[in-house]
């Protein structure tokens, strides 16, 4: 690895962690840096998941206080995410290069799509959850539950986009206190991805030494996403990964 692509590797680990803390979508910056630095595509998707994984770690971490005050509360989806995580990383695991080099461009298009419609996706989340309090109805709560599976799935085979469709889907079991809702984000996120890698290690999916540089970054990136994200409106960041991910996705349909 030569140092410039080393550069390009560490800030989209930067990028990816800052972004993902904020308002999801790093994978648009850690699977593109990869797929340029020379990776095939699964390889490039399944290393980008174990580099950013440490990243979700620390903002989990840095919501701890709000994760420790609704273990309980959080156990469904906790579950869901595992199970859904697995399913999707199994399937990237018996994909081949070609096939997943084809969906790339669809799936960077419908994660941009999701970026740009997600204050009406979450708007209607919270319609169909609307409760009293923080106690939604049961059919919400199912629906929530069924909803977070799919996210899961989506995100153990793929995962950019994966936080904002995440935000609705806790948006209707969870109301509409964001940081409640942003702390079982990151619980949920680092679940699914826990799984994910596990799958994508025991398959010899992973390229360590980019995992390593990547995932550095990503770490310091992640932390200071959730600083920042306290201070920042989640707005700005949003509109950026719809700019980078509308780029990928063009240049992806037309390489």
């Amino acid at each position: 690895m030569d140092l410039s692509t080393a550069a390009l590797l560490a800030a989209s680990g930067l990028a990816a962690g800052l972004v993902n803390a904020i308002a999801g979508g790093g994978t648009f910056f850690t699977f593109s840096a990869l797929v340029a630095a020379g990776l095939p595509p699964v390889i490039a998707n399944a290393t980008s998941a174990v580099a950013v994984t440490p990243a979700n770690l620390a903002s989990a971490w840095a919501y701890r206080r709000e994760l420790a005050a609704n273990v309980k509360r959080f156990a469904a989806l906790g579950i869901v995410s595992l199970i859904g995580g697995v399913i999707g990383a199994y399937i990237l695991t018996v994909t081949n290069n070609d096939a997943f080099r084809r969906l790339v461009p669809w799936l960077l298009l419908f994660a941009t799509l999701l970026f740009a419609a997600s204050p009406k996706i979450v708007a209607l989340a919270r319609k169909i959850g609307k409760q009293e309090g923080h106690h939604p109805s049961n059919k919400a709560w199912a629906a929530g539950l069924a909803f977070q599976t799919c996210v899961a799935i989506y995100g153990g085979f793929f995962g950019a986009g994966m936080g904002i469709v995440m935000l609705a889907a806790l948006a209707i079991t969870e109301g509409d206190d964001f940081h409640l809702i942003n702390s079982a984000k990151h619980l949920c996120s680092t679940l699914i991805q826990l799984v994910a890698v596990m799958l994508f290690i025991a398959a010899g999916l992973v390229s360590w030494p980019e995992t390593l540089v990547v995932g550095a970054a990503s770490v310091i990136g992640g932390y200071l996403g959730v600083v920042f994200g306290r201070r920042l409106p989640a707005s700005v960041i949003r509109w950026l990964v719809i700019a980078v991910g509308a780029a990928l996705t063009l240049y992806f349909f037309i390489r």
